[in-house]
């Protein structure tokens, strides 16, 4: 598992790359912290090399939603692949986040 974070044009953009499974989720939170405290930034998370993503994987990735709507950040999930969208399908988490 592969995690970066940076800023661009006034986003945070973080890129997810590999297998987030339960180990890979702990160690890809610490590089995603930031994304807890986005400061009104808008958040862009590029799933294009996302293979996996376990339940706390997901766990991570709403806490990041919820903090960011608290801070009036947009997230958006980037070129999920069919497999992972159906991850955030069958657990209804398809509904409360945006995709591109």
């Amino acid at each position: 598992m592969n995690a970066q974070l940076e800023v661009i044009e006034g986003k945070y953009v973080a890129t997810l790359e590999g297998e987030m499974d339960t180990a890979a989720a702990t160690e890809a939170e610490e590089v995603l912290k930031p994304l807890y405290n986005s400061d009104g930034k808008d958040v862009i998370i590029d799933c294009n090399g996302l293979e996996y993503i376990a339940s706390s994987g997901l766990r991570i990735l709403l806490g990041i939603l919820k903090a960011a709507k608290a801070s009036g950040s947009k997230v958006t999930l980037r070129g999920v692949n069919d497999d992972i969208k159906n991850v955030f399908k069958l657990t209804g988490f398809i509904s409360i986040f945006e995709f591109e």
